[in-house]
């Protein structure tokens, strides 16, 4: 399986391991995938009800969003990033 995304006029593609193929899975390192939300809250609570490993509950942050993270199945970071409640 894998997906091939144009995004901002660049291309990224994503694709499942294929250890039969000599490339098997790698954990991933160093990078987030960051989803911009209107409700940090409840995206992050969602993640983690769906079997994400929470690593930063939502907070307020310094620079004026609210902000959480999470990890999933796979090793790859989930950041959820909105504006603060009310």
């Amino acid at each position: 399986m894998h997906c091939h995304l144009y995004i901002n006029g660049g291309s990224v593609m994503l694709s499942d391991p294929y250890p039969e193929h000599g490339y098997g899975y790698v954990p991933a390192a160093g990078f987030s995938l960051m989803l911009p939300v209107k409700d940090v809250d409840s995206w992050w609570q969602r993640a983690v009800d769906a079997g994400c490993t929470a690593s930063m509950k939502p907070e307020d942050m310094f620079w004026g969003d609210r902000y959480a993270q999470c990890k999933d199945p796979f090793g790859v970071t989930w950041a959820f990033v909105g504006p603060k409640k009310g």
